[in-house]
Parts: structure tokens; C-alpha cells; sequence
């Protein structure tokens, strides 16, 4: 899937900007995906990975690496674009529950 996108990118010079940093996203999360699952079940209170709905972890996971490893975006700017994301496309419940997870992540960062 990523080559195609990255095709499709190249022959769309207006995408370029918006593909290399899902590139680098995409490439963040996999490189640090130990590191970034462990602080998600540190302060996910009581859920596991596995019990969690693969939007949430999904989201959960972009958001942590934009708060543990990218400078240019601030902590409060990954919180509340992930919990529109959570809200829009996972479970009722699940704005509130990864808000309150990566708060508590930015916090002790």
C-alpha cells in the first residue's frame, strides 16, 4: 500500500507534503512501536492492547509518536486531532477514552 501511495503521490505534486509525513508517521510508528505500545499500556488504565478497538489503537499510536518523537507538533495538536479521528471513525466512548490516555502520556513526557 505505501508504494502505491507514494506513486500516486509522485505523479501529484500537491500531495507530496501531506505523503512524506505519513511516510515519516508510518516509519515512526514501526520503528518505535515497542516503545510507543508500552506507554500506551502503561496509561491506558485496565485495557490491553488487544482489548482496545483497532481505530483506538491505531489513533493511539500515531498520536504517541507525534507527542515521544516529533518536535514540530505540539502534545495539545496530537491530542485533539486524535480524538476527532476517535471520535468520527471508532466507538462512542473512544474520544473520551484516547484523550484521556495520551493526556496522561504528554503529561509524563
Amino acid at each position: 500500500m505505501l508504494a502505491a501511495e507514494a506513486k500516486r503521490a509522485a505523479g501529484e505534486p500537491a500531495r507530496e507534503a501531506s505523503w512524506l509525513y505519513a511516510r515519516e508517521v508510518v516509519d515512526g510508528v514501526i520503528d518505535n512501536r515497542d516503545a510507543i505500545d508500552e506507554q500506551i499500556t502503561t496509561f491506558a488504565k485496565d485495557w490491553s492492547l488487544a482489548r482496545m478497538p483497532a481505530v483506538d489503537r491505531a489513533v493511539l499510536r500515531i498520536a504517541v509518536w507525534e507527542i515521544l518523537y516529533n518536535d514540530d507538533v505540539p502534545a495539545a495538536v496530537a491530542i485533539d486531532e486524535a480524538v476527532e479521528l476517535a471520535k468520527e471513525f471508532s466507538t462512542d466512548d473512544s474520544g473520551s477514552f484516547v484523550h484521556g490516555v495520551l493526556a496522561r502520556i504528554a503529561r509524563a513526557s
